[in-house]
């Protein structure tokens, strides 16, 4: 008897042609299409062009979802889980802005959505598997099942799933981690799918393409304050410590000062209680360079990193792997090492441990420092 396989349908390509390759591979699939967001209670005055048109992009995802399932001939489920998004991803997003820090909410919607509240109910529909189109592989090993990065090097996705379990990973699938992404649209228009030619969606998972500082603005009062240099001197002001990001270069708005050289300004630091934002120019200012990170909340899914081993790491996605050691320390801690220095570790962000191809798993970047100074960050 085939397999029971569910897999996150999403109205997207991606998730379309996983559908296909595993009814290719023999698998009994049903889909499901999750609703994480309501629409009509949070999107209001969020500077979004498409609030005017008949059809809001969820429902637009999800007639796109029913048109696949139905062109393929599987089992379509609706299932909302805006509560546990609220309190579980967008609840945390929220608060490490308010603590100056740059959030990943797409860790942890994989985490607590697609691979809790998703995987209970696809159980309880009498799944043997839940499947995701993500670009990134599983290994099932006798010892247990480890996550290897997805063939094309350029979509891997392992970076956004450090976070999930041994437990979650087991009953997982990703039926196009082998495939590159032309290989999947050419699947897709081969089989004439709706989604073949469908855009790729981008931002961040609830708020898409709308204006960011707008969103923001619902939830969080702006508190404008002083942009200084790191000696104290005074360049600007700031919008609101929130809406800035260690490195970031673009809507600063202190270009061609006439009491400085030509050189780009970047944000170098941030002052919580003063309500500072530190800048400085040069791409490659020194402060912008760290050599070690602590990392907090950290999660390995199945083999832990050795000390003294070197590994790979990864501080944001898609940025090249950078090689580092790691420390492993109690309170599911640890520091990592990269003493040739890398630019831009910005706490909030994930940093993930790779040895090779399999995705040991990854931590919450808390603090970070160059010579055993603690940045401003």
């Amino acid at each position: 008897m085939a397999k029971k396989v569910i897999v996150g349908l999403s109205g997207g390509v991606d998730s379309s042609v996983a559908v296909y390759e595993l009814l290719k591979d023999g698998y009994d699939v049903e889909a499901m299409f999750m609703r994480n967001w309501d629409s009509a209670t949070n999107n209001d005055v969020l500077g979004n062009p498409d609030l005017n048109d008949d059809v809001c992009p969820q429902e637009k995802d999800y007639q796109d979802a029913v048109a696949v399932a139905e062109k393929l001939n599987v089992k379509l489920h609706r299932i909302d889980f805006i509560e546990e998004y609220w309190n579980n991803v967008f609840t945390y997003f929220i608060e490490e802005y308010k603590a100056g820090r740059t959030p990943n909410p797409d860790i942890m919607c994989n985490k607590y959505i697609k691979f809790a509240s998703f995987k209970d109910e696809a159980m309880r529909l009498g799944a043997d598997f839940i499947a995701m189109g993500h670009y990134a592989r599983v290994r099932h090993d006798e010892d247990g099942s480890r996550l290897l990065r997805g063939v094309d090097t350029n979509k891997d996705q392992s970076y956004f799933l450090c976070m999930i379990s041994q437990e979650q990973l087991s009953c997982s699938l990703f039926p196009i981690g082998h495939l590159t992404k032309p290989e999947v649209r050419e699947i897709a228009a081969k089989l004439d799918l709706a989604t073949a030619k469908k855009k790729d969606s981008t931002g961040i998972c609830f708020i898409g393409e709308r204006n960011f500082h707008k969103f923001l603005q619902n939830y969080l009062p702006a508190k404008p304050g002083k942009m200084v240099t790191l000696d104290g001197k005074e360049i600007a002001s700031h919008d609101g410590l929130m809406y800035y990001t260690i490195g970031q270069r673009k809507g600063l708005g202190i270009g061609g000062r006439g009491d400085s050289d030509n050189d780009a300004w970047f944000v170098l630091g941030k002052n919580l209680e003063k309500n500072y934002l530190y800048v400085g120019q040069g791409f490659n200012n020194p402060y912008l360079y760290s050599d070690r990170c602590l990392a907090t909340n950290c999660n390995f899914i199945l083999d832990v990193p050795v000390s003294g081993k070197k590994y790979q790491a990864k501080f944001r996605y898609r940025q090249p792997d950078q090689e580092v050691m790691v420390e492993v320390l109690d309170n599911n801690q640890m520091m990592v090492y990269y003493p040739q220095g890398v630019r831009a570790v910005s706490p909030g962000q994930a940093v993930v441990i790779y040895d090779g191809e399999i995705c040991l798993g990854g931590g919450i970047i808390d603090k970070v420092y160059k010579n055993d100074e603690l940045r401003k960050y």
